[in-house]
């Protein structure tokens, strides 16, 4: 039987790109709900290119997904915002409109509550950021719908710690800074959120207490990172990258195909098989 033709396109940009999970998520979507007709790619793109691939494209793109650097490359490209991605000023979704507009969103705020709350996790008393940049300021907005108390970031400059101060108070979350050498300190709050690139919490998975709270880890490859195996061990609670990347690409194929509920057991399936065939 020949495949059927295709007349939707949409696709992950990014400069690294060939790690994306994003095309086995979407495409399993996509499969769970019949959209034969739909095709999901995945494109090297920087910041330089960005302007001339949106350009180009036609109108039989449905939406994009876009990883770092570009999410906050994009936003003078767009013609619209979210409330949640002016607020944080990063857009990791784009939808086109019919008649050509540009429509920005951040789907990781949403996905990090999502992931949150499927774990159980509603209200906790105080929490620990580790790191800053983008990612870091998606937990800072994420807290705000479950933290009551102080939020603490650890940073490793003042550069950084001026730009989580601004989020804070961007956000009406009360933030309070560290330096990254007190990181350690951090591990006995009831939620930790480890925003970090892969081996930059290494160092401090002796530090882990015993009797740990909860730890969100976003990233998803290589895991269990070092912090999540040692965190496990003291039983303490662990939320993994994928389950942030599931929860925000399902808002994603919800937003780009108009369908609700998107499928996310099949979705999370698929991500977890190709993770194991890693």
């Amino acid at each position: 039987m020949p495949d059927a033709p295709v007349d939707r396109h949409a696709a992950v940009l990014g400069s690294p790109i060939a790690h994306s999970l994003s095309p086995v998520l979407h495409r399993a979507a996509y499969r769970a709900l019949g959209l034969d007709s739909w095709e999901y790619g995945c494109f090297e793109v920087n910041e330089d290119a960005l302007p001339g691939f949106i350009e180009g494209l036609g109108p039989d793109w449905a939406g994009l997904s876009l990883t770092m650097p570009l999410k906050r490359a994009v936003l003078p490209l767009l013609d619209e915002l979210s409330d949640t991605a002016a607020s944080v000023e990063a857009a990791n979704t784009v939808v086109f409109g019919d008649d050509g507009r540009r429509y920005g969103d951040n789907t990781d705020v949403p996905g990090m509550v999502r992931a949150l709350r499927e774990r159980g996790v509603t209200h906790v008393a105080g929490a620990a950021v580790l790191g800053a940049g983008a990612t870091a300021a998606s937990a800072v907005a994420a807290l705000g719908e479950v933290c009551t108390g102080p939020v603490t970031a650890y940073v490793r400059s003042e550069e950084r710690a001026a730009e989580m101060r601004r989020w804070g108070e961007r956000l009406g979350v009360e933030v309070a800074i560290a330096d990254w050498s007190r990181a350690g300190e951090g591990l006995g709050e009831p939620l930790v959120i480890a925003t970090t690139p892969a081996g930059a919490t290494d160092g401090l998975a002796g530090s882990v207490p015993e009797s740990p709270g909860v730890l969100f880890d976003v990233l998803y490859d290589p895991w269990p990172t070092k912090l999540a195996g040692a965190w496990t061990l003291r039983r303490g609670h662990v939320i993994g990258g994928l389950d942030l990347l599931v929860h925000q690409a399902v808002l994603q194929v919800e937003a780009m195909t108009g369908i609700v509920p998107a499928p996310v057991r099949e979705m999370r399936a698929a991500g977890r098989a190709a993770l194991a065939g890693r």
